[in-house]
């Protein structure tokens, strides 16, 4: 897939409030992660490194890579033992799979080793300190990074508890809601929360036609 602007806009978000959780909106309403040159844009984008950082070493193995984090960080997001983590009826945990969440933990733990990259600081053109790395950031480096945010994620009671799952329509987005109240019902209001809009505005006025 050709990366474009539409892609960076459109298609690769980072609003789900936490890099782990970003990463796992990759995979929604189609795969993201489908090239490298896509992948390195996620990088960039999700912050994880700085913008201009050399990552022409990227290489196809990065997105098995990536993708397989993402598989175990989704398994143990959407439930565990004795945890809703916040979801909606139906998307806690499930005993029978408990098999395949300790393998997703014991993965997540296993690339939380990993030192993520180094920053350091830096004077720009007007002399300003900006954040550049120390090097080429690696692969595992980058997936450490993002392990580390999944355990911090899933070991804080207060970030736990305000996991949800996006109540769109045929949309599995998982979000962060530090909104006011814990009210917040859409991965997006532009995006789901308008299609609800829309389909609401719909209803009424096929009812007002009958």
């Amino acid at each position: 897939m050709a990366l474009g602007m539409a892609t960076v806009a459109y298609e690769l978000r980072f609003d789900a409030g936490r890099i782990s959780l970003d990463l796992l909106a990759t995979t929604h309403p189609e795969e993201r992660l489908d090239s490298t040159e896509v992948l390195c844009a996620w990088i960039v984008g999700s912050g994880l490194v700085p913008d201009g950082t050399d990552l022409t070493h990227a290489d196809p193995s990065w997105l098995v890579g990536f993708r397989e984090l993402r598989g175990s960080i989704g398994q143990l997001v959407r439930g565990a033992p004795g945890h809703g983590y916040g979801l909606a009826p139906g998307h806690g945990y499930d005993l029978a799979s408990g098999h395949g969440y300790d393998l997703a933990l014991a993965h997540v733990n296993d690339v939380a080793r990993a030192a993520p990259p180094a920053p350091r600081a830096v004077r720009d053109e007007d002399g300003a300190l900006v954040r550049e790395l120390d090097g080429p950031p690696g692969c595992a480096a980058l997936l450490g990074a993002i392990a580390r945010d999944a355990v911090g994620l899933l070991t804080d009671p207060v970030a736990r508890a305000a996991i949800r799952e996006c109540e769109g329509d045929n949309c599995p987005i998982v979000y962060l809601d530090t909104s006011r109240g814990r009210r917040r019902r859409w991965c997006s209001s532009e995006v789901c929360g308008n299609r609800e809009r829309v389909a609401r505005h719909r209803r009424r006025a096929a009812l007002s036609r009958t």
